[in-house]
């Protein structure tokens, strides 16, 4: 098959090499961050229901799940919430399918309860939050694109992209991975340490400085002295971190918009902002590869909660960064990559309208040295993407 794959010469500096970078990661308790978990937890919760019951996954959509912020009263020791947070999952499900009914809401809402007794295990199902299900019925051209018999590769569901890149660059590593540490081998001996962890990075030459946003749970804090305490070990953990991945000078700073004097701090009864004020929406936080990166090309489709076999906001945004990474994995010499990926409306999804590669190659490597390389492992994982597809349904990859 001759797919339409381009490979050309990046006309910019390298990321890691420009002057200054900006890298922001919101973690899985951030408002956003818990509309993408419910939604890519109901959607894999309904590809599974549908496989189960019919073979096959059926048309439907969760993306446009919402959360309503609640309001709450922290207190050293221990606290609560005044008025719970609302979540409503909204998108499209095919409810009926071969004169069988098939139980799509009970699974959501189960899925949904799932999702966050695991994610914020402070947050009480019910009490704390209230999770509500509004799933209309596909729509008939979508249903029709997609196809009602089993196909080898599915038809593009929208004319839509996806971009990609790696490798990632010593900020863009060190915010991924203190968020995803914070979250997890450090809440497993520091539970006063909430879900709702934000980091941004910033590096002006070699510089980089890291700002951190950490909600501590009351329930765990005795006071003022125990909120520092627990700061400061969050800033002690991630400076660690941060150096292991870098020999720049790093500066890290934790809830710098606390003030000791008027006992103004990031306090919380369950461990995210969401308890009280902040407002959240699928797609309105991390890309598909778990970062917000304004110096790379970005995707503004949500990632979760589409569906995985051919809705291309989904499947593009993740098969790019997988290319890119494969690429930068498997061929040397290259500083910088980015993929995009442009689909055309019910044109099979292993063959794009286009497939854009463009590189930094080191200093000594000419473009033509590698292209072949490049081009091949393109073509390989399109004609591949029904792993995507598969990755996808069983969580073996993440879509924020």
């Amino acid at each position: 098959m001759d797919r339409n794959i381009q490979v050309s010469r990046l006309d910019r500096q390298a990321v890691e090499d420009q002057e200054v970078e900006i890298v922001e990661r919101k973690g899985i308790g951030h408002p956003d961050s818990i509309c993408d978990g419910i939604a890519e937890s109901v959607s894999r919760a309904l590809s599974q229901l549908y496989l189960d019951r019919v073979g096959k996954v059926l048309h439907y959509n969760t993306d446009e799940t919402q959360l309503v912020a609640g309001r709450a009263a922290p207190a050293y020791g221990g606290g609560e919430v005044v008025e719970p947070m609302y979540v409503l999952i909204v998108g499209r499900a095919t409810k009926e399918y071969d004169g069988t009914q098939l139980p799509v809401d009970s699974t959501a809402l189960s899925a949904a309860r799932d999702y966050l007794s695991e994610a914020i295990p402070e947050l009480e199902y019910g009490t704390d939050v209230i999770v509500d299900i509004r799933l209309g019925e596909g729509s008939g051209d979508l249903q029709d694109v997609f196809g009602e018999e089993t196909q080898e590769v599915p038809m593009a569901n929208d004319t839509s992209f996806g971009v990609g890149h790696a490798p990632l660059t010593e900020t863009e590593t060190i915010v991924r991975e203190a968020e995803r540490a914070l979250n997890t081998t450090y809440y497993d001996e520091h539970p006063e340490l909430g879900p709702d962890v934000k980091i941004m990075g910033k590096r002006e030459g070699d510089q980089i400085d890291i700002t951190v946003a950490a909600a501590m749970v009351d329930g765990y804090i005795d006071d003022l002295d125990d909120y520092a305490d627990a700061v400061t070990d969050v800033r002690a953990f991630v400076t660690e971190l941060a150096e292991g991945y870098t020999d720049r000078d790093v500066n890290v700073e934790v809830n710098t918009a606390d003030d000791y004097d008027e006992g103004s701090i990031y306090l919380t009864v369950t461990g995210t902002s969401a308890e009280h004020g902040d407002d959240g929406s699928v797609g309105r936080g991390n890309r598909a590869n778990g970062l917000i990166t304004p110096n790379r090309p970005m995707s503004m489709e949500a990632t979760s909660g589409k569906n995985p076999v051919n809705h291309i906001g989904k499947i593009y945004n993740l098969l790019s960064t997988r290319i890119a990474e494969s690429v930068t994995d498997e061929v040397d010499g290259i500083r910088d990559l980015q993929v995009r990926l442009l689909s055309q409306i019910g044109r099979p999804i292993d063959e794009p309208h286009v497939a854009d590669a463009q590189l930094v190659t080191e200093e000594g490597v000419a473009l033509g040295d590698i292209e072949d390389e490049v081009r091949a492992i393109v073509d390989d994982e399109l004609a591949n993407v029904s792993d995507v597809t598969r990755s996808v349904i069983d969580g073996d990859v993440s879509t924020f």
